[in-house]
């Protein structure tokens, strides 16, 4: 039976660390996020073991690039193992970004009393940081309660009022 050749080295990189010093690791996957790039990289560091020696180790951590790894010159990155997200979609291209789904009830009146408040999108800026995320039906719920209006400002209103009145409003000669 043959021997399997080991694996190969991961190539070198410069890691700069938070107080600004640069040290050379290696760079063992790339990870793309959403606006970003997420390096995984070993860095030479020590450890002490049971018998109380010191013995060199790698401290493996993600690091977000390029703000925290450099390129060493010379050197080929094109076999590291690299995710990418998908491509988007049809749909994405044509109606570009989306808002994050769900609202917030802004409470008014201190929210003293059922119903006073103003429900938002969850990234309307009118919003009250920290609010609850309600579901669908929670912020129908919320807005069939006596006092409780849809803000205007962000997509609130136009998304739940069709909702709330029926979708035939304003049809068979309906205002």
């Amino acid at each position: 039976m043959a021997d399997t050749p080991p694996e190969p080295e991961p190539p070198p990189i410069i890691v700069v660390l938070p107080d600004g010093q640069e040290v050379t690791g290696r760079l063992q996957e790339r990870q793309q996020v959403q606006g970003a790039w997420l390096y995984k990289v070993a860095v030479p560091a020590w450890q002490n073991t049971p018998s109380g020696q010191v013995e060199p180790a790698w401290y493996v951590v993600w690091v977000q690039a390029p703000g925290h790894v450099k390129p060493v010159p010379g050197v080929s990155y094109n076999n590291v193992p690299t995710t990418r997200l998908p491509p988007p979609t049809t749909e994405q291209q044509i109606l570009g970004e989306r808002r994050p789904s769900g609202w917030v009830l802004q409470k008014l009146n201190g929210g003293r009393g059922p119903g006073r408040g103003i429900i938002h999108a969850v990234d309307c800026e009118e919003a009250s940081a920290g609010a609850p995320l309600l579901t669908l039906d929670k912020a129908l719920d919320a807005a069939e309660q006596p006092g409780t209006r849809l803000c205007s400002l962000c997509s609130a209103a136009a998304e739940l009022d069709p909702v709330l009145k029926g979708f035939d409003h304003g049809f068979d000669g309906e205002e």
